[in-house]
């Protein structure tokens, strides 16, 4: 998803879509160690995904605040 994407949500939205990108993470490296992941560049865009969350988060909330 893009940044703009991200902006348009909510704090609780964004907890929830952080929370699913950290299961995803979670499969993606227990398939990493277990040889079957396809696609190893998406185990580097969740992260990313994960990043981008947790800097609009603390964007909105200092906001709030």
């Amino acid at each position: 998803m893009k940044p703009s994407e991200f902006r348009e949500m909510t704090v609780e939205e964004l907890t929830s879509k952080e929370h699913e990108l950290r299961r995803e993470l979670f499969n993606l490296r227990f398939q990493k160690a277990t040889g079957e992941i396809e696609n190893p560049m998406r185990i580097k865009a969740v992260k990313k995904g994960i990043a981008r969350i947790l800097t609009i988060k603390t964007e909105k909330l200092k906001v709030k605040s």
